[in-house]
């Protein structure tokens, strides 16, 4: 599993929710929020033995609804996108989004069904209690005893409560990962031509969720 792949991995666990009501998740600290989540969808992928096979029904249902409201797409695409998001429309930039956003869940939800008894361990929280963006530091515990993998979740505060904005995997964060892409793709066709090419390969990704194959 590359680095990303293991990100989303662990992503998947830190990110999830089972279920509580925005009100509640306002009031937790950041790194109590990731901590307690994490633990009660790594209970909720032992107790689906779908998920744990691959089945990507369950696992897109899965990050649809206990993920992603828990993350902020928009501010993790504006970040990728660089320069380019300020010329963007606002059209183009909920398209953007919206694509990147099914890129993420579609490519790799099925690294969800690798998680077993991985084990997370997290650094006391260095912020000030009026900051509103943080850190969240910790490293995944492998369960036969291979190297920790080094976490780190930058979270912002919001009315909803604290949001994912990036996430850093053995010192790779996501945004810069993608940024070079997005670059890339915006140079050859526009932030038109990066849409099409990411809504391409969402298209392909989603035929091969629907037949039950692992998206890659």
């Amino acid at each position: 599993m590359n680095i990303i792949k293991t990100f989303l991995a662990v992503c998947g666990l830190a990110i999830s929710s089972m279920a509580f009501t925005g009100t509640a998740a306002a009031q937790e600290a950041p790194d109590v929020l990731v901590k307690r989540i994490s633990e009660e969808v790594v209970e909720a992928v032992k107790g689906d033995k779908d998920i744990r096979a691959g089945n990507q029904k369950r696992i897109l249902d899965l990050v649809e609804s206990k993920i992603l409201p828990h993350v902020d797409f928009q501010r993790m695409t504006s970040l990728a996108a660089g320069r380019y998001w300020r010329e963007a429309t606002p059209e183009q930039q909920k398209q953007l989004t919206n694509e990147f956003r099914d890129l993420l869940v579609y490519t790799y939800s099925g690294a969800i069904a690798q998680v077993r008894d991985q084990k997370l361990e997290f650094r006391p929280l260095r912020a000030d209690p009026a900051d509103t963006e943080v850190e969240v530091r910790s490293q995944v515990m492998q369960p036969r005893g291979g190297d920790p993998i080094q976490i780190s979740y930058r979270l912002a505060k919001s009315p909803n409560g604290w949001k994912i904005f990036d996430v850093n995997v053995l010192g790779a964060w996501l945004v810069e990962t993608y940024k070079g892409n997005f670059a890339s793709e915006i140079s050859k066709g526009g932030i038109d031509g990066l849409i099409k090419t990411l809504a391409e390969r969402n298209k392909r990704l989603a035929a091969s969720a629907a037949k039950g194959g692992k998206a890659s």
